[in-house]
């Protein structure tokens, strides 16, 4: 996953065009349940699971697919 591919999953998630590299996911207007449906998508595309920790930890595109990728958040 890189940073371009989970920048489009945020903003499929949360419905959201604005959402950057950058951007926050719960100040985006994300939630835990929505959460849920990025970690399942990253694990269904990617075949990376992910813990809500994990994700609690890289709440933006950038720091999810380092994550993901196994790079430095």
């Amino acid at each position: 996953m890189n940073v371009y591919q989970a920048t489009v999953l945020f903003r499929r998630v949360l419905e959201n065009p604005q959402v950057t590299a950058e951007s926050d996911f719960f100040h985006a207007g994300g939630d835990s349940l929505l959460a849920t449906r990025v970690l399942s998508a990253v694990a269904r595309e990617y075949g990376v699971e992910l813990t809500f920790e994990d994700f609690l930890l890289a709440p933006t595109p950038a720091a999810l697919a380092s994550t993901v990728t196994g790079g430095p958040r």
